[in-house]
């Protein structure tokens, strides 16, 4: 391969990459972020304050995949998620936290080896912010209670909204419906 196309391709992806981390890190810092409409609402019914952290907490409790979609924006690759195949019944609860964000009920098989939900548990529970990254621009999901990535949503889902939220299995956890 010509030597000339192998720095284009380093320099574009470094530039994406580089853009990407200070989308998010803008968007952390309260610039561009979208309004929760509500309390947060906890998995019994408890009403949750926001999570605060230094960035220095957030590393010494989450792994480093974890922190880097978390807390940097970043993406797991497809197909190897914990969660993207689950079939179980339960509530998928943001790792960094634990605010309750999307139910079983609304998770759908959408091909993109991510778990896709046509809707959030409670869209109080969520922070949508435009992310200009990568010369696009989406729809990036946010846990609303600790401000943690979580994926982005589109409008390619399934009906009744028509939504896609992608999500990272990183940034879930799962809690299972308890059994009779």
């Amino acid at each position: 391969m010509n030597t000339r196309y192998i720095v284009l391709f380093f320099l574009i992806t470094t530039a994406g990459l580089v853009s990407c981390k200070q989308a998010h890190k803008k968007a952390m810092s309260g610039q561009e972020t979208g309004q929760a409409t509500g309390p947060l609402i906890g998995l019994d019914g408890d009403t949750l304050q926001k999570v605060v952290k230094t960035e220095t907490e957030w590393k010494a409790e989450l792994g480093e995949q974890a922190y880097h979609v978390l807390r940097e924006g970043g993406t797991e690759p497809a197909f190897t998620g914990n969660f993207w195949n689950n079939k179980k019944e339960g509530v998928y609860i943001c790792a960094g936290c634990g605010l309750p964000l999307f139910s079983s009920s609304t998770k759908f098989e959408s091909g993109t080896g991510w778990p896709s939900f046509w809707k959030p548990l409670r869209q109080e529970n969520i922070l949508e912010v435009k992310d200009r990254s990568h010369g696009m621009t989406r729809i990036e999901v946010r846990c609303a209670r600790c401000g943690g990535h979580q994926g982005h949503v589109f409008d390619d889902g399934p009906k009744p909204t028509g939504l896609r939220y992608c999500i990272n299995s990183v940034a879930l956890n799962f809690v299972p419906e308890p059994q009779p």
